[in-house]
């Protein structure tokens, strides 16, 4: 008897040792949104309608905090994942001190499809066509500092743009009342402007010079609980690339599940903006979310030599390791 106890105990205590080697997996995953739900968001609520979450054993929850604290919200392990951009990721990371444990893991959209709108009677035509324009800056030094760039390098005078701090919540109708310029993103202003009917001229960022083809959304994730749970977020990665490749081969019934969770959107818009985002999404890359480093690294040189970050950074700050191939 006291033989087979003690063969029992053995046997108990090897399971504890093994099972401490092995991955605890947690199935509740936190996803902080950057702004109110769009079609930058729409592959998340995919994979929540579609139960691809509920089939990696996942529980997930999207909600929307103050935009400014996403990244300090995930890096001091408030959320698993939130949806922010390459232009606020750089600094938080580059920190000499206190840098935040974040890392990018998937782009949104492969590439930057931000630029400068504006109604086409005040003919900004070229960067250089903002001198003497009201211009809506978000006091932000990288914004002053890329549009210093873009100006100077078209032949323009930087000081002859008025500067405008102000940071609209409808930029369309700043436009039609007391801005002649403004910083969109096209898949979503842009195309509300064309919904209004206004003619309006638009400057493409990212074709304006290859370092200003920056990612914008990502996807960051706690660098912390990527090392603890790697099984888990490749298992939610997994889930949310489906969800972005559905919409990229169904923008339409992708468009139905964002109203169905967003009702209080324009139903035209979302519609308008899915088949736009549906090439974009997954655009030059061979599966969604991938990073190019060259490029990648090419906007934080840029960030860098304007003394936007603390320290060069190189190619740090994302990683292809947890991508989904769903083909």
């Amino acid at each position: 008897m006291r033989k087979k106890m003690y063969l029992y105990a053995v046997l108990i205590a090897a399971l504890v040792f093994v099972g401490c080697g092995k991955e605890k997996t947690p199935t509740n995953i936190r996803v902080l949104l950057d702004w109110t739900p769009n079609t930058n968001h729409t592959g998340l609520y995919v994979a929540q309608e579609k139960g691809w979450f509920a089939e990696e054993g996942l529980t997930v929850e999207m909600t929307q905090p103050p935009r400014r604290e996403l990244l300090n919200l995930v890096g001091a392990g408030s959320a698993e994942f939130c949806v922010d951009n390459q232009e606020r990721i750089g600094p938080v990371i580059a920190k000499e001190k206190d840098a935040l444990p974040v890392i990018a893991v998937a782009a949104i959209i492969s590439h930057n499809t931000s630029g400068i709108l504006s109604l086409a009677k005040h003919n900004i035509k070229s960067p250089r066509d903002l001198a003497g324009k009201r211009y809506e800056s978000w006091e932000n030094p990288l914004v002053t500092a890329l549009i210093k760039e873009i100006v100077e390098n078209d032949g323009g005078k930087f000081e002859d743009v008025i500067m405008s701090p102000n940071h609209s919540a409808d930029p369309v109708s700043a436009l039609q009342t007391y801005m002649d310029a403004i910083w969109v993103y096209y898949a979503w202003e842009g195309i509300d402007a064309e919904m209004r009917g206004l003619d309006t001229n638009y400057i493409d960022l990212g074709k304006l010079a290859a370092h200003f083809d920056f990612y914008t959304p990502i996807l960051a994730a706690n660098t912390d609980w990527l090392k603890k749970n790697p099984k888990t977020a490749k298992k939610f990665m997994k889930a949310v690339s489906r969800g972005y490749n559905f919409a990229i081969e169904n923008p339409i019934e992708a468009g139905e599940i964002l109203l169905k969770n967003a009702p209080e959107l324009d139903r035209e818009l979302v519609m308008r903006s899915q088949k736009y985002l549906a090439s974009r999404y997954r655009q030059d890359v061979s599966r969604w979310g991938e990073f190019d480093p060259k490029r990648w690294a090419a906007f934080f040189d840029w960030m860098f030599k304007n003394n936007l970050l603390e320290r060069d950074i190189g190619s740090g700050g994302f990683t292809n390791e947890y991508l989904y191939n769903v083909n």
